[in-house]
């Protein structure tokens, strides 16, 4: 994956969303990806968006990165960028098994809004550097990973391990998204243009009785 920022020109724009519980590292994965370093400090209450663009598998794309303040509750807000975003990145600690239960709650608020299992999505376990407190265990988070039907990674967003992955994952899986709902109206097209012809024929029989 390389980096396109500073360069002029038009490319798709990916509305990703992260979410996560509070302290997970949500807003130092996305500065470690945007800007190569680990902010010493943040107020993580505060929700904030941030924009960059780079290259993925030789495809420019602009990403529009929505940072989201905890908590996995219904709000008014989150409906709104529930429903505008495209994908979404559901992060917990590998140090706090809370948040790798809450992370449950982050998918179910997706299906909740948006009524549908398809939803690109990537599970991310962050804190990976920190294994001697982990409470986590790799296994529990690719078997959620299974049950979500997502991509998983173990990201450390302190030595920047895995990060570009998972945002290059996420807009593949956007990408791949689209392209299964195209070739979905095509065949649904011709199904309907089949049932059409059939549904007019006794019609067309009708008509050239008459003459």
């Amino acid at each position: 994956m390389e980096s396109l920022r500073g360069t002029v020109g038009h490319s798709r724009e990916y509305k990703l969303v992260m979410l996560g519980e509070g302290g997970v590292g949500k807003s130092a994965i996305i500065m470690q990806f945007i800007s190569h370093r680990f902010p010493e400090d943040h107020d993580p209450t505060i929700e904030d968006a941030y924009k960059t663009q780079i290259r993925i598998d030789d495809e420019p794309a602009n990403l529009d990165i929505l940072d989201t303040a905890g908590q996995a509750e219904f709000t008014a807000m989150r409906d709104q960028y529930m429903r505008a975003g495209e994908g979404f990145i559901i992060s917990y600690s590998i140090t706090d098994r809370r948040s790798f239960q809450e992370a449950r709650q982050f998918k179910q608020l997706i299906y909740r809004v948006r009524r549908t299992i398809d939803t690109p999505v990537v599970l991310v376990g962050n804190k990976s550097d920190l294994v001697h407190l982990r409470q986590v265990s790799v296994e529990e988070g690719k078997q959620l990973a299974r049950e979500f039907r997502c991509p998983f990674f173990e990201t450390s967003a302190a030595f920047r391990y895995y990060i570009d992955e998972v945002f290059a994952a996420l807009v593949r899986q956007i990408r791949q998204h689209e392209v299964e709902m195209v070739q979905g109206s095509v065949r649904k097209g011709r199904r309907n243009h089949s049932l059409w012809s059939r549904l007019k024929a006794p019609f067309h029989k009708t008509q050239k009785s008459k003459h």
